[in-house]
């Protein structure tokens, strides 16, 4: 495809988006229609982003189908090719596939012990780390080439990396487990499975919370509502800001709650909507908030 005006109803593509801080950021999609103008498509986003765009807009668009709109032209590309048996290293400017899209970044940490590497993001500010397998080079479609230009090994591939939950919750992974009880409501504390049950339900074994007696950790059944994988590593900002939404480390678990002031020496007071409660906290008692979102991690920040 030598012009973005040859795509085709049924061709998978990705977006660029336009917006400005998430420059180099693209979004897999399917072309399903053509636009009465010439120069736009219509597009099928996949439900990640479908679930982004609610929550941006208050949750007006309703439903839960995936996210159809008109694209300019100007702003789809075909899926970029990725390297075969690629090993990253430091420096490479690399796509990484989070929150239902590509994210420009760059590794800046060699193959970590369990086998990840760590990715910094400009315009977030922060590190995460990935796995290779949700990586790929970084390249530019400009004028229907690809810059770099492609190599020999390289394989087109439109697939979004795994990221099944049922891959994860396995026995013995660690994870992170919620209540509905009154007065732990935004609450996730640390455990580990210790059994897989039938129909999306598990037993674990909580890290910090014991039984009544105090004599040895917590064991119950949850279901897989109550259920994730453990958040993945994110180097915390220098500073929090006001209104940002946080987990809170408090009483052995992980609270969700928002900046509601910023103080001297990095301290913050967090206010918990779930229990209605505003607390000080340090800034080293703080993480960014991740949520959870059809297998995929999305930054609140980003929402």
């Amino acid at each position: 495809m030598a012009d973005a005006t040859h795509f085709e109803v049924g061709d998978e593509v990705e977006v660029t988006s336009p917006i400005h801080n998430m420059r180099g950021t693209t979004f897999p999609a399917k072309i399903v229609a053509k636009s009465r103008t010439k120069s736009k498509f219509k597009v099928e986003y996949n439900r990640v982003k479908a679930r982004i765009d609610r929550k941006i807009s208050g949750g007006h668009k309703g439903g839960k189908a995936a996210l159809r709109e008109e694209v300019d032209a100007a702003l789809l590309r075909p899926p970029p090719p990725r390297q075969s048996d690629y090993r990253f290293k430091l420096g490479d400017v690399v796509d990484a596939f989070f929150c239902g899209g590509w994210w420009e970044g760059v590794v800046v940490s060699d193959v970590l012990v369990d086998n990840t590497l760590g990715v910094y993001f400009r315009f977030a500010k922060e590190k995460f780390e990935f796995e290779p397998e949700e990586l790929r080079l970084h390249r530019e479609w400009v004028k229907g080439s690809w810059v770099p230009p492609l190599q020999q090994g390289d394989v087109l591939d439109a697939k979004e990396p795994k990221t099944g939950m049922n891959e994860e919750l396995i026995e013995g992974t660690t994870v992170e487990v919620c209540t509905d009880e009154d007065g732990f409501q935004g609450a996730w504390f640390a455990a580990n499975i210790v059994k897989v049950m039938e129909k999306d339900k598990f037993f674990i074994r909580y890290k910090t919370i014991k039984t009544d007696d105090n004599k040895e950790l917590l064991t119950e059944e949850v279901d897989a509502k109550h259920i994730r994988p453990r958040p993945p590593k994110v180097v915390a900002a220098e500073s929090f800001s006001l209104t940002e939404d946080v987990d809170a480390f408090y009483n052995d678990g992980w609270w969700e709650g928002v900046i509601r002031k910023v103080l001297p020496g990095r301290r913050y007071k967090v206010y918990f909507k779930g229990t209605d409660d505003e607390l000080m906290f340090q800034h080293s008692d703080l993480r960014p908030r991740q949520d959870w979102m059809d297998r995929t991690w999305v930054m609140a920040s980003q929402v």
